[in-house]
């Protein structure tokens, strides 16, 4: 079974932490529910680094409060694995306001760490879902990326 670290993610986030559970389990029973799923230790392992990057980030002071939103440049590293459609969608998120320039930048550190050569949509979404799971005071913002995330007819416009 060929695994990748959002595969891992994925699993983690529909299984304990979507439904936010009453009792999230530790760590280690994690792990052994992951292996018995087949995942590998590597991606496992991967999976948990991805995450404690995430937690990182979650209390972070906002950078970007006056009204004028920061252009964002790629760099060619990025560009190599973003492609045109997938930066259009995170400039359509940020136009209609679901994320902000602060949270896009947290979206793109979290992608580029996945240590893929390809990033897909579908992986943009599931990983801008993860982070505005995990931010706080985005639950308004998390709804809007979960309805975008299950209408397949979305035309995204920038």
């Amino acid at each position: 079974m060929k695994e990748n670290v959002l595969d891992v993610l994925m699993f983690l986030f529909e299984n304990y932490f979507y439904d936010e559970p009453e009792e999230t389990p530790d760590r280690d029973s994690l792990e052994e529910n992951l292996h018995q799923a087949g995942f590998t230790n590597g991606e496992i392992d991967k999976a948990f680094h991805w995450l404690d990057g995430l937690a990182e980030q979650r209390h972070q002071p906002d950078l970007f409060q006056n009204a004028h939103r920061p252009v964002r440049v790629y760099v060619d590293s990025e560009l190599a694995r973003l492609d045109t459609e997938c930066r259009d969608f995170l400039m359509y998120l940020e136009n209609i306001g679901i994320v902000d320039g602060q949270r896009r930048e947290l979206v793109l550190d979290r992608l580029l760490a996945l240590e893929t050569d390809e990033i897909t949509l579908e992986d943009i979404k599931w990983v801008v879902l993860m982070v505005l799971f995990n931010q706080p005071g985005q639950e308004a913002n998390f709804a809007w990326m979960e309805d975008l995330m299950f209408d397949t007819e979305q035309e995204y416009r920038h």
